[in-house]
């Protein structure tokens, strides 16, 4: 008896000290992305499921493929019975039909549909998994070395996640890379076959300056955006993850991004807190109950090849100046890699590097059968370093018939109307 009391306080002692017990659902970060200056930031590197800020990456690859011509804005992608048979947000697709490229594009910055994700996924990649490892190896190359991509919706699973530098370092390439598909991020409405979608970044509505990114939620995520912001020719870039609901996170994303914007024009940090930072219960717990776990078989219609040619496959705000990682880094694709160095600049010049282990990640089952993530949280390094100027970039408008009016306020997430699946206990599943 006396040894299983032994044991039993040292397994309480470990629990207690592991990561995974410290770890939190919420996490937030504000940068300048033209200087790097980082306005707020509250546990950004540690491991969150992104839900459908998924959809920024199943984008960029779109994207990619517009600027090499591989695609066009008004190519057919073919349907399949896997794709219209993703859980909600849906389009409402049917197996065999097509739908446009710039279709396509507006579905997923409005409604976040998942059958279109699907639908992307098959035609670009041959299967959606296949085109989850080109998102994951596309990640690296930006930098994003925490980031693990399994479908490209952002519904739930285990081993789909991210941080919020690393969400932050995706919004900064789409409106870098793209200025001639960014706008679409603007998009208020989209009307598709006599139906009116509005955008689920209600913050576009009522915030000076807000020009996008991307909204998200599922169970284990909490209420998730990326958002872009400009005032006085002056851009900042605001992530938040675990919101308890729509409108309690955007209140924080509109409190951080005001004391970002006020930063800049010299006033000190304010120290904003979210109101909902507290550890989770539980986490990872990213795999769905129910006919959600037993995926329907991948089928694809049509000829992936087509489109195929050329895809490769904290406490407290902070003030450091930290750039990106250099484009070009080569990392494997995988969670768990040695530590490694990265470049870091800033105004000056000159430049520096900082080395950092990576976030390991390991999967473990709870005596109930739910999927539980552990992340190892790395030591952080001491960094200095200065950044290149960056290119100069035209935003032309985009060549969307789709853009102008301005939406009305719709129910989100957050209300007693679920529009998606629900789980077992009645609650929403997806966005």
């Amino acid at each position: 008896m006396k040894r299983l009391q032994t044991l039993l306080l040292f397994l309480a002692a470990h629990l207690a000290w592991s990561p995974w017990a410290e770890a939190r659902e919420y996490s937030a970060l504000v940068v300048e992305p033209e200087t790097g200056r980082v306005l707020y930031e509250k546990y950004a590197e540690e491991l969150r499921h992104p839900a459908s800020v998924t959809k920024m990456m199943t984008l960029y690859l779109v994207f990619e493929a517009l600027e090499r011509g591989d695609l066009t804005l008004n190519a057919p992608l073919d349907v399949s019975r896997n794709a219209v048979l993703r859980p909600p947000s849906r389009l409402g697709l049917t197996p065999g039909e097509t739908i446009g490229v710039e279709d396509a594009i507006l579905g997923l910055v409005t409604r976040s549909a998942n059958d279109v994700a699907t639908v992307i996924a098959e035609n670009l990649g041959g299967t959606e998994s296949s085109f989850a490892a080109m998102m994951t190896a596309k990640a690296r190359s930006l930098g994003m070395r925490d980031t693990v991509f399994r479908n490209a919706s952002g519904l739930p699973d285990a081993d789909q996640v991210t941080t919020a530098w690393d969400m932050y370092r995706l919004g900064k390439a789409l409106i870098e890379d793209f200025p001639r598909y960014y706008p679409y991020f603007s998009t208020p409405r989209f009307y598709y076959r006599g139906q009116s979608f509005d955008n689920h970044n209600h913050l576009m509505e009522n915030y000076p300056g807000m020009d996008g990114i991307k909204t998200g939620f599922i169970n284990s995520s909490g209420f998730n955006l990326v958002a872009s912001a400009s005032r006085g020719g002056r851009r900042i870039i605001g992530v938040v993850f675990g919101g308890p609901s729509a409108a309690r996170r955007d209140d924080h994303m509109r409190a951080i991004l005001d004391d970002g914007f006020a930063q800049l024009d010299g006033a000190p940090p304010g120290y904003i807190e979210s109101g909902f930072d507290r550890p989770a219960q539980s986490r990872g717990q990213g795999r769905l109950l129910g006919r959600f776990d037993d995926e329907p078989p991948q089928v694809t219609f049509g000829s992936p090849k087509r489109f195929k040619s050329g895809m490769t496959s904290s406490a407290g705000p902070s003030h450091r100046s930290v750039p990106d990682l250099p484009r070009n880094l080569k990392s494997p694709v995988s969670m768990g890699q040695s530590s490694e160095s990265r470049a870091r600049t800033t105004k000056s010049g000159s430049s520096a590097t900082a080395s950092r282990p990576t976030a390991s990640v390991t999967q473990r089952t709870t005596k109930n059968g739910s999927s539980m993530i552990s992340a190892s949280r790395p030591s952080k390094a001491p960094v200095s370093g200065s950044s290149s100027t960056d290119r100069a970039r035209s935003k032309p408008p985009a060549s969307s018939t789709h853009l102008p009016q301005k939406s009305k306020s719709v129910s989100l997430q957050g209300s007693s109307t679920c529009k998606g699946a629900r789980n077992k206990n009645g609650k929403c599943l997806t966005d």
